[in-house]
């Protein structure tokens, strides 16, 4: 108890401290823009969508209120709300700009203090190794025509191809090897208990936060090998869904720019900033991430997505288009037409084409109605049904004066009716009934939570026996999710019973969102006398999407395997992915 009242006090005293020193105005202002308005600030709310100003700040009392949203409080909360961090993130934020002591404050700030310290000497030890003498590292990069200048800003290393070294340097400056495990640096062999460094033969790219703190490390590998980029764990340091790589070093440039450009890989922000594109960041080898996208908001409201021009970047450029647009912000897609990356295409090219190609990216409608019509044969007509009813779904998720600009654009570019365009967006269908009013809401649309392609499948066997007794008798079933597996389980009792499907009999065995998802299936739309066809594609594309997520299971264990003691497992699991890209080709 006296600890814990101890806590408590310091805790109260540096909260007076960080108030005391930061001025509320001054800490918001440089975020949300504030005019005087009598003896306060008044300016748009940054917690809620608003046009006319709401939000007041009192210089006099040190706090802010918004008449909007009901948000108030005094500098620690704004900071909380803003960055979206907790009580202890906000007052070490603050502290940390105006130097403030944190020592004692919270229980466990010493500990975070020496994993910052650990990641700081391993990267200064990496950083000396890429400097110090002739070695592969600093042969690739420079192959990469990178700059000693650039690798310094980034404070690029090396990791030999050794062992223990790491290991020895860090537990000779007195570091515990269970911290140096915590941080991912190090891994036990559990059959002879050894450490062993995780990081070998790889260039390695330290990971800042925006305070500047090394918070974690990615390596790439020199030469062939898997994983071709190995990432830090995650730690009580370091969450690759709440950071980005660069934004250290590009968020003066964001601001000034009031924009960013993502990219998918560390080379090619490094690549980019050497050419003089200094507004850049990428993603930590995982899809982008709501938070991440609500870490962009901010510094600005502005992103141009640039990932790489194969199929997979295109992939990873829809799902992060969907991720920032879900979050308010402007998002566009390059189009880099020629050169695999951006990092290709600059150096190709050149700082101001690659300049000019981010001026003319792609609208989020405009890239995800040609991602769709890119899937279909335009010119024959059932396609173009099918086309129209995947577009007007990405009509569903605009605003609706932003939808009613694509209406017309739709109808404009692909020569249909725009009063048809219009009718399909303003309506839902019922199990067998049209209706008057919109459905298709995000709330809706979350509510089915299955893919196109089994829907498709599902409305397929609503229609004709057939394909229930086809689905039934495949050695793989095709449905991943519960939602389409509860709906077909369903279908089958009805056609075991009945003969036929009687939808009303199938709609009343449904609840809830079941009920939301069988109108999503009866909304399919399956051309006629093409139905055969439908449903080998169907299929098809479903054996498609287990191989490939049987390839990505395999490539994490391969991750994960370890490469001292497993490499006969190794070896087996190569064999499996190899064969699977095998037949991932005939498709």
């Amino acid at each position: 108890m006296k600890g814990d009242r101890v806590s408590s006090y310091n805790q109260n005293n540096i909260v007076d401290e960080i108030k005391s020193r930061c001025n509320i105005v001054d800490v918001i202002g440089r975020v949300v823009p504030l005019k005087k308005a009598g003896s306060n600030f008044k300016g748009i709310c940054p917690f809620h969508n608003e046009k006319t100003p709401s939000f007041v700040v009192s210089e006099q009392k040190q706090i802010f209120t918004c008449f909007g949203c009901g948000a108030s409080g005094d500098v620690i909360e704004f900071v909380k709300r803003y960055r979206n961090v907790d009580f202890m993130g906000a007052a070490e934020s603050l502290a940390e700009e105006y130097g403030i002591s944190l020592e004692g404050t919270f229980r466990g700030n010493k500990d975070k203090d020496e994993l910052y310290e650990i990641n700081r000497q391993a990267a200064r030890f990496w950083y000396r190794k890429l400097r110090s003498e002739a070695n592969p590292g600093y042969e690739y990069m420079q192959k990469r025509g990178i700059s000693n200048d650039v690798l310094n800003k980034f404070g690029i290393g090396y990791a030999q191809d050794s062992w223990q070294e790491l290991y020895n340097h860090l537990t000779s400056m007195g570091f515990a090897p269970k911290k140096l495990l915590e941080l991912g640096l190090i891994a036990k062999s559990e059959k002879t208990g050894r450490y062993y460094d995780k990081f070998r033969n790889r260039v390695i790219f330290p990971i800042m936060n925006t305070g500047g703190k090394i918070i974690g490390f990615s390596g790439r590998i020199i030469g062939d090998g898997e994983p071709k980029y190995l990432n830090s764990r995650e730690s009580g340091i370091f969450l690759k869904k709440n950071n980005l790589y660069g934004l250290n070093m590009a968020v003066k440039e964001v601001r000034n720019q009031d924009r960013i450009i993502l990219v998918e890989g560390q080379m090619d922000v490094v690549s980019l900033y050497q050419s003089g594109i200094r507004n850049v960041s990428a993603s930590l080898g995982t899809a982008l991430t709501e938070n991440q996208a609500r870490l962009i908001k901010r510094y600005t409201g502005n992103v141009i997505l640039s990932y790489d021009a194969d199929n997979a970047g295109q992939k990873a450029a829809d799902r992060g288009i969907d991720i920032l647009y879900s979050e308010g912000l402007i998002a566009k897609v390059m189009k880099v037409s020629q050169g695999k990356d951006p990092d290709e295409f600059v150096k190709a090219n050149g700082r101001e084409a690659f300049l000019e190609l981010a001026d003319n990216a792609e609208a989020y409608g405009d890239f995800k109605i040609r991602r769709v019509a890119s899937s279909y044969d335009l010119k024959d007509n059932q396609q173009r049904v099918q086309f129209i009813d995947e577009c007007v779904g990405i009509l569903r998720k605009m605003k609706p004066v932003e939808a009613d600009i694509y209406i017309k654009k739709l109808a404009m570019d692909y020569g249909i009716s725009e009063a048809a365009v219009r009718n399909e967006y303003n309506i839902t269908r019922e199990p067998g009934v049209a209706t008057n009013y919109r459905s298709h809401n995000k709330e809706a649309a979350k509510k089915v939570t299955m893919s196109e392609t089994e829907a498709d499948l599902l409305k397929l066997a609503i229609l004709e026996e057939k394909y229930v007794r086809a689905i039934r008798e495949a050695e793989v079933s095709p449905f991943d999710s519960e939602m389409a597996k509860s709906i077909f389980e369903g279908i089958c009792r009805l056609d075991k019973d009945t003969g036929t499907i009687d939808m009303v009999i199938l709609a009343d065995m449904m609840e809830g969102e079941q009920i939301d998802a069988l109108r999503h299936v009866q909304s399919r739309i399956v051309p006629n006398g093409n139905e055969d066809r439908m449903f080998s594609e169907c299929m098809r594309q479903k054996e498609k999407e287990r191989l490939e997520g049987e390839e990505r299971l395999l490539r994490d264990s391969l991750s994960l395997a370890d490469e001292e003691e497993n490499q006969e497992e190794i070896f087996e699991i190569m064999n499996k992915i190899k064969e699977l890209q095998r037949k991932l080709k005939l498709f």
